[in-house]
């Protein structure tokens, strides 16, 4: 993957357009960075053209200037899209990046072929009882950061991964992030409930770890009991299932882009 800078932003982001072929685009969970998806990039390499963007404030993306924000993400990425003459892409989003993936669909759909969403919600139709029960656990977790980022991580790793391999493979991003950049993450609330629930025009994927928490397997449920789309609850797996469950991740997001069933 080459690391490259969008112009005038402070997005690092990896390509590797040797496949001749469609794009796929990933989008990574909070507090780590792209490296999380690296057996995605080995397995998907040499069919698809790949796109893995840093997050701002996360990895590679940190030269922010006054007025980045996170709600920038999507205008951002279509930028990258101009700059590489991509048409339109696959998605896939861990956790936050479910969220920016959705976001980036609301504002530019006729890009989108498909979005596959794992560890997330539904940003158009988001419960906000659930929300505010999320945002407690959230706020512990900040408490935890603030004081030590190393504390953070080691708390962290085990709400967001579930394998001793994934575990480690977090911990060593999460100490990565920086305390300044949590001050990004505040506009991710004006992402949720802000367009309104519609038919998608393109595939929808859905889905979590099995050891994810239970908020989280019932969010997916609700989200596939009332939307078209595939769902998959993944053994073996916690929060971040493609780190977890390499294998049985890749597998079933290559069966969902090529029409066959993911489950």
């Amino acid at each position: 993957m080459e690391n490259l800078y969008l112009d005038n932003s402070p997005i690092a982001y990896y390509i590797d357009d040797t496949a001749n072929n469609e794009w796929l685009v990933f989008i990574h969970a909070a507090f780590i960075d792209y490296r999380m998806f690296e057996k995605q990039f080995d397995y998907f390499s040499s069919k698809y053209n790949l796109l893995a963007v840093d997050i701002l404030g996360h990895g590679n993306s940190i030269h922010a200037r006054k007025g980045d924000n996170i709600e920038k993400m999507s205008n951002w990425i279509v930028e990258i899209f101009q700059k590489h003459n991509i048409s339109a892409a696959h998605f896939v989003g861990i956790s936050l990046g479910s969220v920016l993936i959705q976001d980036f669909a609301n504002k530019y759909e006729d890009k989108v072929l498909s979005l596959a969403c794992f560890g997330g919600y539904d940003v158009n139709n988001f419960d906000i009882k659930k929300q505010k029960a999320n945002s407690k656990g959230q706020m512990k977790m900040l408490l935890k950061a603030l004081i030590s980022i190393k504390w953070f991580a080691k708390a962290n790793k085990r709400i967001s991964a579930y394998t001793v391999a994934a575990q480690t493979a977090f911990y060593n991003m999460n100490i990565q992030f920086k305390k300044k950049s949590f001050m990004y993450m505040g506009g991710l609330q004006n992402l949720v409930n802000k367009y309104p629930k519609k038919q998608r025009q393109y595939k929808l994927l859905v889905g979590c770890g099995e050891h994810d928490i239970p908020m989280e397997i019932e969010i997916v449920n609700e989200w596939a009991g009332y939307e078209n789309c595939d769902k998959i609850i993944f053994k073996g797996a916690g929060h971040c299932v493609n780190m977890d469950v390499p294998q049985d991740f890749n597998m079933c997001l290559e069966n969902f882009l090529q029409n066959r069933r993911s489950i």
